[in-house]
């Protein structure tokens, strides 16, 4: 049974990264992509104002990170095999200390970083996320990162790439300081649910037969879903360059 397992561990391992990069190349070769996911209505919003408007800031917040699906699979990469809640609570905490950082750096402090890299680095995140989770590291490099430096590090990618999308806008200094910690908060609460409603599917899930066995199938479609993040943030990156 060990070497069944091992032997869908390889499988998962080489078909998720070879699916991931034939599809990342077509995205990069054939495909203009966006790399900001701000409505119109929500642009006309932020352009427009002028103090602190606390409440909109906090529901923006948490609507970016519940419809922002690169970091929802992210984090679900991050607690798949996490079964005690302090685990859970640390590894979220790590996370959310590293966006919390550099997203009030880069919208209060100015630090201004390429909107498609930081993004295809997210994208590269959930990859190792996924390669990570069916033990990657392990059999093919045969050494184990530190997985809570790992999830640390990201959480400042992630921040980044949440900064980028408002400094697309020429933000009023007045009540600024206000807006981006009420985004933050948001950003926070939107999490929050999320994972409440991944943790209630994934404790369901875990309560079904097969769940170790399919694990091996869905960590490598997280990869594969990353690796098309990632191609199509590349593409975005060689079309504006």
């Amino acid at each position: 049974m060990n070497a069944l397992h091992e032997h869908a561990a390889r499988r998962s391992v080489h078909l998720g990264i070879g699916a991931g990069l034939v599809v990342a190349l077509c995205a990069i070769v054939s495909t203009p992509v966006e790399a900001h996911g701000v409505s119109s209505k929500d642009a006309l919003f932020l352009l427009s104002l002028n103090g602190p408007a606390i409440i909109p800031l906090l529901y923006l917040g948490a609507k970016h990170m519940v419809t922002g699906y690169d970091h929802l699979l992210f984090l679900v990469g991050v607690i798949f095999f996490l079964y005690r809640l302090k685990d859970i609570l640390l590894y979220v905490s790590l996370f959310t200390v590293g966006h919390s950082l550099t997203l009030l750096g880069g919208a209060l402090g100015g630090i201004r970083v390429d909107p498609y890299l930081i993004d295809a680095i997210i994208g590269l995140s959930i990859v190792y996320k996924g390669f990570e989770n069916i033990g990657g590291f392990k059999r093919l490099l045969g050494f184990q990162p530190n997985t809570r430096v790992a999830v640390l590090i990201f959480g400042l990618f992630h921040g980044f790439g949440l900064a980028t999308k408002l400094q697309q806008f020429e933000l009023s200094p007045n009540g600024l300081v206000e807006n981006i910690v009420s985004f933050n908060v948001g950003v926070e609460i939107g999490q929050l649910l999320a994972l409440t409603g991944v943790l209630i599917a994934l404790t369901y899930w875990r309560a079904r037969p097969g769940y170790l066995q399919h694990a091996y199938f869905t960590n490598a479609a997280l990869m594969t879903a990353g690796f098309v993040f990632a191609g199509y943030q590349l593409s975005g990156f060689a079309l504006a360059s």
